[in-house]
């Protein structure tokens, strides 16, 4: 009799560890799925910010002054070899977010949601992995140490001494959940680093599949 109650103890144990583990999921899975909606929602408060700023200052503005300053600014960019953002004084592109985001190789209906990056006031990067667990994405990895370490901050570094990264770990694993970049320079280096994150992820899906 005591043997019986001992296995239905031990059955009810695994049974309550089972859904532990089912609720942790869901919990990690809803927190990255609000994560991913507070960036969207921080992205349309900053495209209305600069839609009610855009209508304020020009609201007062004759359409002939308008059109003068867009024909001053055409002009002035296409003479400018460099991105215009760059010769912005600091007070300028303070509170600035350029905010990428790379899904999966599939163009259809099926595309996921790998990868969002953000560049802060042209000063430092975000990358945030869309679960970590299934991107697999480790700093000690070959292909992470090549396509965006070697290729990628390496050749930012040789020009840049000044770069610095920290990374944020997956529920203390080894896996990276987010990358963060500091002291960029300019939007080509962040350029580099999307295209190379970009890279990298391609070449994992394209090893997963096989």
């Amino acid at each position: 009799m005591k043997s019986m109650d001992f296995e239905d103890d031990e059955t009810e144990i695994e049974k309550l560890s089972q859904t532990m583990s089912k609720i942790q999921n869901l919990y990690y899975k809803k927190k990255e799925q609000l994560e991913e909606l507070q960036f969207e929602i921080a992205e349309l408060r900053e495209i209305l910010n600069s839609l009610n700023s855009l209508v304020t200052n020009k609201s007062f503005q004759s359409a002939d002054k308008i059109y003068s300053n867009s024909i001053q600014e055409a002009d002035k960019a296409h003479n400018n070899e460099k991105y215009f953002l760059e010769e912005f004084s600091p007070e300028r592109v303070k509170d600035t977010n350029i905010k990428r985001k790379i899904f999966s190789k599939n163009n259809d209906k099926d595309s996921k949601l790998l990868c969002i990056l953000n560049f802060f006031d042209f000063n430092r990067a975000e990358i945030k992995f869309i679960d970590p667990g299934d991107r697999e994405i480790r700093e000690t990895s070959d292909d992470f140490i090549k396509i965006f370490l070697k290729e990628g901050l390496l050749k930012i570094k040789d020009n840049n001494p000044e770069l610095n990264l920290s990374y944020d770990h997956f529920k203390n694993s080894d896996l990276i959940e987010c990358i963060k970049i500091f002291n960029l320079k300019s939007i080509q280096e962040y350029d580099l680093i999307t295209s190379k994150i970009r890279e990298l992820l391609l070449h994992k899906e394209i090893n997963h599949e096989v």
